[in-house]
């Protein structure tokens, strides 16, 4: 998961990421229907009764998390893995029936090298020892030399801070920033808006860095969990800008920096060694369950097959591309054919630049009046609370019913949000209605990003209720009578 490049830097400039509008219409009770919500037709909602039980009974979804994270590993984009990802995919939903189409876009292809760090004069040393700093390279970030640098260490807590600074403070230093993640916005319901308003250092923090003469950039890790975990992510380079070298230390070690720091000098040496390689090709997963009547019409399920690079990318988000394969999977499974066609997308490079949804908008443009709605999942595996929804209030009345239906598995939300998710934001912006699974994301980003993103913080019961939930929805949209009003 990761905000786009041209979304952040609008928002560094006017407002905080994710700014939630109020819900288009008050939550419905949790503990029994409405009366005064029309039923779909009885097949529908039998339908959609089956499709509940029977995602709450299977292990398919987590059987493709397991291969996708474990047998096959690390999915950067422009890595072997990433294509070895596309094959298994693609042919997992060949044998399921569907008709898969390879799309092929060009994705940046950065490498991880060399990353250490250590203090090697700070106030109380003891002789001729140093102090090892936990961190990472950001994605994208260029290369210190073979040697390293070595540098003093300033840090900040946010961009005001270090303009008050200026250049005479910050020239030849390497320049950390100290903007904490909010647990307490968290814990409250708004890990996302927590994420949104640390991240922008991530994402801008080298740039205003390197306009007053740094020679390198740290970060506080973005992410909740105080376990020594540095986070990756994305990082971008302003034109006309000095591009230095960006990384990420832990909390733990951003706290050891700033308290050392108001002691006195402290110098790092800093090695990183990423390249970026020339654009490779990759593919974008397609694959199609033709509908019946208007099978011209298409209903997108998804979620992004690329990761990053520390862990194996589980709940970001191999658990979301298996819980839109396990939507085809559950109709065939049940022989239920839609009215309009159900397809499956794993989108690739959504981590580092989104060419794989870009590329999509693009070869599509002329048949997106046809794409009825668009739906991915990249929050993780939480138990999933409902949707997020960009559409009109119409367009969300016309899915009340279902929103009551999916109160069984407490997933009975629907609220409005500026941007669904990343991956279908180019869609939404041509008015297709987007959906992303809304999820308990308490503790998604305490491994978002880092190397303990693995399987065993996929929860198989709450996949399934996330299998339910997307397949239940797609389908829902798929049989309406008519689709859903722009």
């Amino acid at each position: 998961m990761q905000i786009s490049p041209l979304l952040v830097v609008a928002l560094i400039l006017t407002a905080p990421l994710s700014a939630q509008q109020p819900p288009a219409s008050p939550q419905p009770p949790r503990k029994l229907l409405n009366p005064s919500v029309a039923h779909y037709p009885h097949q529908l909602e039998s339908d959609l009764e089956s499709l509940r039980q029977a995602a709450l009974s299977s292990d398919y979804a987590y059987r493709q998390v397991a291969h996708l994270t474990e047998n096959i590993g690390p999915r950067l984009s422009g890595s072997a893995q990433a294509q070895t990802a596309v094959e298994y995919v693609a042919g997992e939903l060949k044998r399921l029936g569907l008709e898969v189409t390879l799309e092929k876009v060009m994705v940046p292809h950065w490498v991880r090298g060399v990353e250490t760090g250590a203090l090697v004069e700070f106030p109380g040393q003891s002789p001729n020892t140093t102090q090892k700093i936990v961190l990472t390279a950001l994605g994208g970030s260029v290369a210190t030399s073979v040697e390293g640098i070595t540098a003093e260490v300033v840090t900040v807590n946010n961009f005001d801070e270090l303009h008050a600074l200026g250049q005479d403070k910050v020239t030849g230093k390497i320049v950390l920033f100290d903007e904490k993640f909010d647990k307490r916005m968290v814990a409250a319901g708004l890990a996302g808006e927590a994420y949104g308003q640390a991240v922008i250092y991530r994402a801008l923090g080298a740039n205003e860095a390197a306009k007053l003469g740094a020679v390198a950039a740290l970060l506080r890790s973005v992410g909740g969990a105080e376990f020594r975990l540095p986070h990756t992510g994305a990082s971008f380079y302003l034109p006309d800008v000095p591009k230095i070298p960006f990384g990420a230390v832990t909390a733990e070690d951003a706290n050891l920096l700033v308290n050392l720091a108001a002691q006195g000098k402290v110098r790092m040496h800093l090695t990183l060694t990423p390249q970026t390689l020339p654009d490779a090709p990759s593919f974008n997963v397609i694959a199609d369950l033709k509908g019946g009547e208007h099978s011209e019409q298409v209903v997108i399920v998804s979620g992004h097959l690329d990761s990053w690079d520390l862990g194996t990318g589980a709940i970001d988000d191999a658990a979301g591309v298996a819980v839109a394969m396990q939507a085809a999977q559950l109709l065939k499974q049940l022989h239920l054919r839609p009215k309009r066609t159900i397809r499956v997308i794993a989108w690739m490079n959504e981590e580092n630049g989104g060419a794989g949804s870009k590329a999509y908008a693009k070869d599509y443009a002329a048949e997106v009046a046809n794409h009825v709605a668009v739906i991915e999942s990249d929050q993780g595996a939480g138990h999933p609370i409902g949707f997020s929804v960009h559409a009109v209030p119409l367009a969300i009345q016309n899915l009340k019913r279902l929103s009551l239906i999916l109160q069984s598995i407490g997933a009975g939300s629907l609220s409005y949000a500026e941007e669904a998710e990343a991956d279908i934001t180019p869609l939404e912006r041509l008015g297709v209605p987007a959906f992303g699974i809304h999820q308990d994301g308490r503790t998604y980003f305490d491994y978002h990003h880092t190397a303990a993103d693995t399987l065993d913080k996929v929860d198989p019961k709450l996949l399934q209720e996330n299998a339910a939930a997307m397949a239940m929805l797609a389908y829902t949209i798929a049989n309406l009578p008519d689709p859903l009003p722009r």
